[in-house]
């Protein structure tokens, strides 16, 4: 079943608390309502939450191979690991509440990697998806295939569309107090 609004998932054996709660964050709005979703049903369960953020040479691993560059490797990864950190302060101001975590950076592709962590049948895999998507993107219908786990997709918040474009132009500075 496809998410409208609600997160859905076949939750069969996932109340137990065995297993982890296995959750993709790329930084987007549906990753950080995956990763708020993800927190919540690792709390809720009394399992640890697991955040993976995958990466790849911005070119693919097929170009790189032909001019590794273990640099560019350092400084991708560290980008991925930003992007991971920054979401866990954009969701909760740091470490989430009432829920041991751990957060991991893995090179590969999210398909392969996300259903390579949740391996367990009481791991559950979050995942975020865009609101309105009338069909599964590929990254979804190569998790739902791979995962041997139950899968809860979350839908990002609907944001109109004209804020949407504003929001986009915006900086930090945008956003700091006046007056302060």
């Amino acid at each position: 079943m496809w998410p409208g609004r609600a997160p859905v998932a076949s939750t069969a054996g996932t109340e137990s608390g065995d297993g982890r709660v296995v959750v993709g964050v790329s930084g987007s709005l549906a990753s950080l309502a995956a990763l708020r979703a993800a927190a919540d049903a690792a709390r809720r369960s009394g399992r640890p939450l697991v955040a993976v953020t995958a990466w790849e040479p911005p070119e693919g691993e097929a170009l790189y191979l032909r001019r590794p560059d273990p640099a560019w490797a350092r400084h991708w990864r560290a980008e991925a690991r930003a992007r991971l950190d920054g979401a866990f302060d954009a969701a909760f101001g740091g470490a989430p509440p009432g829920v041991g975590s751990e957060r991991r950076v893995v090179r590969g592709r999210p398909a392969n990697a996300l259903p390579g962590l949740a391996v367990h049948p009481y791991d559950l895999l979050v995942i975020g998806t865009r609101p309105g998507r009338r069909r599964p993107s590929r990254l979804h219908r190569g998790i739902g295939a791979r995962a041997v786990c139950p899968v809860l997709t979350v839908p990002a918040p609907a944001v109109p569309r004209g804020l949407r474009r504003t929001l986009r132009r915006m900086t930090a500075e945008d956003f700091a107090l006046v007056g302060r």
